[in-house]
């Protein structure tokens, strides 16, 4: 597949390397050539030096014969603009990045699709929805749900008191019918599991259930649930303040920000928040506003550090559950192994999102799971498909991947060797990266 990306950003150079990996054909798009050098160094792409709203320049890429165009630059009307001269130049799709809700809007969403932008995507915005996931499920480290939450993949950190440490799966798999372990974090390593395989002090262990069964999930990993009432931002980014709009008016809330006009606007915006103007690295400030008192601290200041930081500092003062924000990628296992609670990078929530349109499946859902190689697609199962001719376990699957779940209609099932997937099935895989391509081979 031939992809037009245009904007050599954090979003777009994250995107060009993993796309890379799966060798399509990538042309990178971006007005500073400085960008493009750092990049092209090491990843195999086509740069391309000019603007993304200039119709020579869009030409220059071969947009005539690319599959995909995805305009990720900071400025999302020029995203929008870009999205619609692609089309008009005879791109097959095309993707926006933007960060405004309205044009989310069923009666805007239309017009757009005429004017040639097909898909929209708002990064802050669906960091945010996470924020509110881990926020809302206090037994998490992530939380993801399919087709409105039917199923779950609840990624989980095993301590030494847990039950369930030191069991085969084999042996959880004969006592546990209703969830099954789908990856491992051990180390930094990411692992599919196999009969074989048992939990260790410290893992993060990713198991697929149905809502009924999470309770049973968190007796086994000694996990006890609380409810999140007070909760301190510090930072009041846009990630910040769509998390907030997300959560609604039955929390507390309070948030720390350095920029005084920032805060006007938030104060303005969200009555339900008391605005504090200060600098998030103040402990003095944070303690006087009560920072020991939070059930819950979100770091989004827009600095990994920072937020990283912030974290480890209400960890240590007895705050039970936090959130950073971490951009930065190569912070990521850091921060996992300082024990900072859920992380959420936006870069790769948005790379998640577009990767599914460069995959010759049908594809409803795909995630990276934070901190971790592995990620989660929900496929839906063709008449016909090499998925639907046998039983799991005759299937011959990728020893890389691993099938979690199928939902089938309004019912969810966790799955077993023995079970049949029939056409219509939305089916949650596993996979490291080295098993992505084999699985096209089952579903198209």
């Amino acid at each position: 597949m031939k992809v037009v990306i245009a904007g050599a950003g954090e979003v777009g150079t994250h995107l060009a390397r993993m796309l890379s990996n799966e060798d399509h054909d990538i042309v990178l798009l971006d007005d500073s050539p400085e960008k493009l050098s750092i990049i092209s160094g090491d990843v195999d792409l086509m740069p391309v030096t000019g603007s993304a709203h200039s119709f020579q320049d869009l030409k220059q890429t071969g947009l005539a014969k690319a599959d995909l165009f995805i305009a990720v630059t900071p400025f999302e009307e020029r995203n929008v603009l870009a999205c619609a001269m692609a089309s008009y130049l005879g791109v097959g799709r095309t993707i926006a990045r933007i960060n405004n809700s309205e044009y989310l809007m069923p009666r805007y969403r239309e017009k757009l699709s005429n004017m040639g932008i097909h898909e929209l995507i708002y990064p802050e915005s669906l960091a945010a929805k996470e924020i509110v996931a881990s926020v809302k499920q206090t037994g998490t480290r992530q939380l993801i749900e399919f087709s409105n939450g039917k199923l779950l993949l609840l990624g989980i950190k095993v301590r030494e008191n847990a039950p369930i440490l030191n069991k085969t799966f084999e042996e959880l798999a004969l006592e546990n019918e209703h969830f099954l372990v789908v990856a491992i974090n051990r180390e930094g390593k990411t692992i599919i599991p196999n009969g074989h395989d048992v939990m260790m002090n410290g893992d993060v262990v990713f198991f697929i259930s149905t809502r009924n069964e999470q309770q049973r999930i968190f007796e086994l990993t000694a996990k006890t649930t609380f409810e999140v009432k007070n909760i301190m931002f510090l930072g009041g980014s846009r990630i910040a303040q769509k998390s907030i709009e997300k959560l609604g008016d039955q929390y507390r809330i309070k948030v720390v920000e350095e920029d005084v006009e920032r805060c006007q606007l938030i104060a303005e915006k969200y009555e339900n928040a008391l605005v504090i103007n200060g600098d998030c690295r103040d402990l003095k400030l944070l303690r006087d506003e009560g920072l020991e008192k939070m059930d819950a601290v979100i770091a989004t200041t827009g600095n990994s550090e920072t937020n990283i930081l912030g974290c480890h500092l209400a960890k240590s003062l007895g705050v039970r559950r936090t959130v950073a924000e971490v951009e930065n990628l190569a912070f990521m296992s850091l921060a996992e192994n300082m024990n900072i609670g859920s992380i959420v990078n936006k870069k790769l929530i948005a790379a998640s999102y577009i990767y599914r349109f460069t995959l010759n499946a049908a594809i409803s859902k795909v995630k990276c799971l934070t901190a971790s190689e592995a990620e989660v697609f929900e496929f839906i199962a063709k008449d016909e498909t090499k998925i639907t001719q046998k039983p799991i376990k005759n299937l011959d699957f990728p020893s890389e991947a691993k099938i979690g779940g199928i939902i089938r209609g309004e019912d969810a099932y966790v799955a077993h060797g023995d079970t049949q997937i029939i056409a219509g099935d939305k089916v949650v895989v596993f996979t490291l990266p080295s098993g992505i391509r084999k699985l096209e081979k089952f579903f198209k």
